[in-house]
């Protein structure tokens, strides 16, 4: 059934006079809250939020600020339009059944929602399921997944500690998200099947997507470039020109090497490229056996395509 769209009488409370405010809902606890405010900071969207959180904070933008919500509001607040941007996890948006634009996959958050059971429980399939209690805090998904499957259960929703819910008798199995599944583990429950896979995205209103594109752009374009420089860094180095050729063999930048002229040295150059932080360890003793030297290595905070 489609859902009408409301405006939210506060929403341009913070709005300046020279343009429409964009609003970026962001979650206000749960797992995924502080790295989204790491990732805000580091692409420039600084929150002034003074000496106590408020429900919305200023940005250095005057046409963008971030209102504070729980994660499983924000598909919703977006689809409605009291946001025009949100983070969030996807299975939040799927939960939600928002109807929402997914433009950004943020890249951390990862995790996946898993049919669980007691290890020594007799089941071994979904289907043996059939006629079970299925304890969760995603009836919609849990739902549409039975359903498709014909597996008809008894769902029980919960608000919490669903891993605990076969040990005190309250269901035979349990639709969770596990992200590395310790905690799976360490209560002795084993997974047998993968119901949805999910990860942080930034969301965004269909209808902001037309009236507010540009700084959705911009905004979007922020983030992605702090996402791009995960894991990167910066190497320079100094290298006879004569090892031009079997340097750049080594280095395996985004697109090759750059090669520039040293003004006071015509038998040497300089030589930049970006390389996979996990490689500078190993890169940095065959580029000294090739021939570089006062290899500098520098953090790199975004990359901008």
């Amino acid at each position: 059934m489609a859902r009408s769209r409301r405006s939210d009488p506060g929403r341009d409370s913070l709005a300046p006079a020279g343009g429409p405010v964009v609003r970026l809902a962001i979650p206000n606890k749960g797992r995924i809250s502080v790295p989204v405010l790491e990732l805000l900071e580091k692409s420039g969207l600084h929150l002034d939020e003074g000496p106590e959180r408020r429900l919305v904070a200023r940005t250095p933008d005057p046409q963008i600020e971030v209102l504070f919500a729980r994660p499983v509001d924000i598909p919703e607040y977006v689809h409605l339009g009291a946001a025009d941007l949100g983070i969030t996890g996807h299975d939040m948006v799927v939960e939600r059944r928002a109807d929402v634009a997914e433009i950004l996959d943020l890249g951390f958050g990862k995790a996946t929602l898993v049919l669980a059971v007691r290890e020594e429980a007799p089941y071994k399939t979904p289907r043996d399921l059939a006629g079970a209690r299925v304890a969760t805090e995603f009836p919609v998904i849990a739902g549409d997944y039975f359903e498709k499957m014909d597996i008809p259960v008894t769902l029980v929703p919960v608000g919490g500690a669903c891993e605990a819910t076969p040990y005190l008798g309250i269901a035979d199995a349990i639709i969770d998200l596990s992200s590395s599944g310790n905690t799976l583990r360490s209560n002795r429950l084993r997974v047998i099947d993968n119901v949805l896979g999910t990860s942080t995205v930034l969301i965004a209103n269909h209808r902001s997507l037309e009236t507010k594109k540009t700084k959705i752009e911009e905004v979007g374009v922020a983030l992605e470039s702090v996402i791009r420089a995960r894991g990167q860094c910066y190497l320079m180095m100094n290298a006879p020109r004569s090892r031009v050729a079997e340097i750049s063999s080594i280095l395996p930048g985004l697109s090759g090497p750059t090669v520039m002229e040293v003004a006071s040295r015509q038998d040497m150059v300089a030589i930049h490229a970006v390389v996979e932080e996990e490689r500078v360890y190993q890169l940095i003793h065959l580029l000294k056996r090739a021939g570089a030297r006062d290899i500098l290595v520098m953090s790199i905070e975004r990359m901008i395509p």
